[in-house]
């Protein structure tokens, strides 16, 4: 029976690592979870209906692109984001601060009136405040919303990232006043510092004292090194909530997942399964697979023999090979399957392992090999 409030509870360490379960209105989502990207109410090249076969219980989809194409009255008028995609999953939606940074023109940043940009499809002005984020992610109905944040580019200047991380905390508070009071929604306040550990703490002990439903990770997956990345979450994971989900935004491949929910992090999400899936490289139990490369041209095994799921088993290498050197969209919706369905294959096994305190073999085995 699914329930009507937005509740985390953890169930079992294994040291670091952690097993837990979120409720939602719209159903359970056990974690450690990774959220396939719907960043425009699609998640490229899959149905929905084979999302949920691959075992995701929940999906990222995103304000920025939302409230360019198709609009928010749009959505809105069809009943909200579930009923306009026909996904019954829970949906959090990202802020679009990250994307502001990272995609539009004319890029201003103002402490009161917010991210003042044109759209890069056609140009056209948006000013994107803390409250407006939220007005427009209640609009959508999702699940799980994300604050306001700045999300700076990777840089090593103390003070701009200081600033930018004073900057967040600000846009935070005004985000948790507009969200108001909604036991059926959860809002997650985003900690930012860049690579410094001080900044890091005054931000996650400043969002502490705002109160939100869940904290994540910003300002991370951004050109760093992964191992920069995993030390930004020894040092900062120790000091958040044990009671509350810890999503790493952005983040990542496979051997970036592993590591990072050794060091306690409970929620991801990445384009990285489904872009690659696009673009021929495949994810399986024994790493990496390119599969335009010519020396799959002859071989007729599939790319995993165990995965029976979409009746993945029964495409060889040589035929998906035949697929994307002869440009057929099949190849790329096989792969982005073959991708999901890993990504969430290794999921499942992070939280068997975890539940039976063999997480840090299992992470051992594959953290060199994925």
């Amino acid at each position: 029976m699914k329930t009507k409030k937005f509740k985390f509870k953890l169930i079992k360490t294994s040291n670091n690592a952690r097993l837990g379960i979120i409720n939602t209105s719209r159903g359970k989502i056990h974690t450690p979870a990774f959220m396939p990207v719907g960043t425009q109410a699609t998640v490229k090249g899959a149905f929905i209906k084979d999302i949920i076969k691959a075992k995701s219980e929940i999906i990222l989809s995103n304000t920025y692109h939302l409230m360019i194409r198709p609009g928010v009255k749009r959505i809105r008028k069809a009943g909200g984001i579930h009923k306009f995609m026909n996904c019954n999953l829970p949906i959090l939606t990202d802020s679009g601060g990250f994307q502001v940074m990272s995609l539009s023109k004319l890029n201003i940043i103002d402490r009161e009136k917010g991210a003042i940009f044109k759209s890069h499809v056609d140009g056209k002005k948006f000013i994107l405040s803390p409250e407006e984020s939220i007005r427009i992610q209640k609009s959508l109905d999702s699940d799980i919303l994300m604050v306001m944040d700045e999300c700076p580019k990777k840089t090593n200047d103390y003070k701009k990232i200081q600033n930018s991380m004073d900057l967040s905390i600000y846009w935070a508070s005004r985000s948790k006043k507009a969200f108001g009071k909604d036991s059926k929604k959860a809002l997650f306040g985003i900690v930012q510092g860049g690579l410094f550990k001080d900044l890091r703490i005054k931000s996650l002990n400043a969002l502490m004292k705002i109160g939100f439903d869940g904290y994540a990770l910003g300002g991370l997956a951004v050109g760093e090194l992964q191992n920069e990345m995993f030390e930004v979450l020894e040092n900062i994971t120790p000091e958040m909530p044990q009671n509350k989900p810890r999503y790493l935004m952005g983040v990542g491949t496979p051997s970036d997942i592993l590591g990072s929910v050794k060091r306690g992090i409970d929620m991801f999400d990445c384009v990285m399964p489904t872009r690659s899936g696009r673009t021929g490289l495949a994810f399986t139990w024994k790493g990496r697979i390119n599969i335009r490369n010519s020396k799959y041209k002859n071989d007729n095994t599939p790319l995993d023999t165990n995965t029976t799921n979409f009746d993945l088993n029964k495409y060889s290498k040589n035929y998906l090979n035949h697929l994307f050197n002869t440009n057929e969209m099949l190849g790329s919706m096989l792969l982005t399957l073959n991708n999901i369905n890993f990504y969430q294959e290794l999921m499942l096994s992070i939280r068997k392992n975890i539940k039976r305190g063999t997480f840090s073999k299992f992470h051992d085995k594959y953290i060199n090999i994925l």
